[in-house]
């Protein structure tokens, strides 16, 4: 059995969703599985590259893995937002979709400059959202080097893109496709 297979065997796809064409990797049949979601953050925890300050987990499943991760590593919570999501101050950063534009944002007061941040979240695809809160994290003054997420679509790039803005990219698995 290859490395992270019992982890990929919890993982449903459920094709042509949400439209045609997609294989959408469906994470809620792991985070079922008591063992399995203990090992998938066992196995993302240890792939961290500390000492680290803060876990900034992407809107919403990065939540749940940026909390239970936190909890080993000493580190706080940093929550990275859609648009209007925050109740304080906030500063923002907008990124390129398929058709249009969006905003991810932060508390303005959600880190000091300096820290130490791992960006987290479930799934990289194209990177777009994951290479704009970098660049928020960063503008914010964090030091940001190293992202962790269960899955890596690679066919679509985004692990790359982000390995090119100087960020250590893991993924516990790969699937091929979108």
């Amino acid at each position: 059995m290859a490395v992270n297979d019992d982890l990929k065997a919890l993982i449903r796809t459920i094709p042509d969703f949400p439209k045609p064409g997609i294989q959408f990797r469906d994470i809620t049949t792991l985070l079922l599985d008591p063992a399995g979601l203990a090992t998938t953050v066992e196995r993302m925890v240890a792939a961290v590259d500390g000492p680290i300050d803060l876990i900034a987990g992407i809107e919403a499943r990065g939540f749940l893995f940026a909390s239970a991760m936190a909890v080993p590593l000493k580190a706080g919570v940093l929550l990275i937002r859609k648009d209007g999501k925050l109740p304080g101050a906030t500063i923002a950063e907008d990124y390129a979709l398929e058709y249009g534009q969006d905003r991810i944002v932060m508390h303005e007061d959600a880190l000091v400059p300096g820290q130490r941040v791992v960006l987290i979240d479930d799934l990289i695809a194209t990177g777009g959202t994951a290479r704009a809160a970098v660049r928020l994290l960063r503008r914010a003054g964090a030091t940001v080097t190293q992202a962790s997420f269960l899955i890596d679509l690679p066919d679509l790039g985004g692990a790359d893109r982000l390995r090119e803005d100087g960020i250590m990219v893991n993924a516990l698995i790969s699937f091929p496709g979108h």
